[in-house]
């Protein structure tokens, strides 16, 4: 029992790689599926099961740094960054107001923000 007490209470050293081989690029090139992931995200829509876990898994790399995630996470997250930065600012305006209503992330991650502007 105390074994079993041990493993549930050790964090895991990394989110689910489950997801990691979903089309990041096919995503950001059609309007109809980031809008999903993005309404998924906002809490005005359904969401896809990689969505659910994205929106789960949000708050927790937002404030540790995405210490959790796998190099392919990390570099998804990246794009996403880059494409909604530079592509979509709407969107990233709304999921800033949703995830960061008092601007703690992007004051956090400014520099990795101002960094991508322009480098679509």
């Amino acid at each position: 029992m105390a074994c079993v007490a041990v493993t549930w209470a050790r964090p895991e050293s990394t989110y689910t790689d489950k997801w990691d081989n979903i089309n990041v690029d096919e995503i950001l090139e059609s309007n109809r599926l980031l809008k999903g992931y993005v309404d998924c995200l906002l809490g005005k829509g359904r969401c896809t099961p990689d969505g659910k876990a994205l929106k789960e898994t949000l708050p927790d790399a937002l404030e540790h740094e995405c210490v959790k995630c796998t190099g392919k996470q990390k570099s998804g997250a990246d794009k996403v960054i880059r494409h909604l930065v530079n592509k979509r600012p709407y969107l990233w305006k709304e999921l800033a107001v949703k995830y960061d209503p008092d601007n703690i992330y992007q004051a956090r991650y400014k520099d990795k923000i101002d960094a991508v502007k322009g480098s679509a």
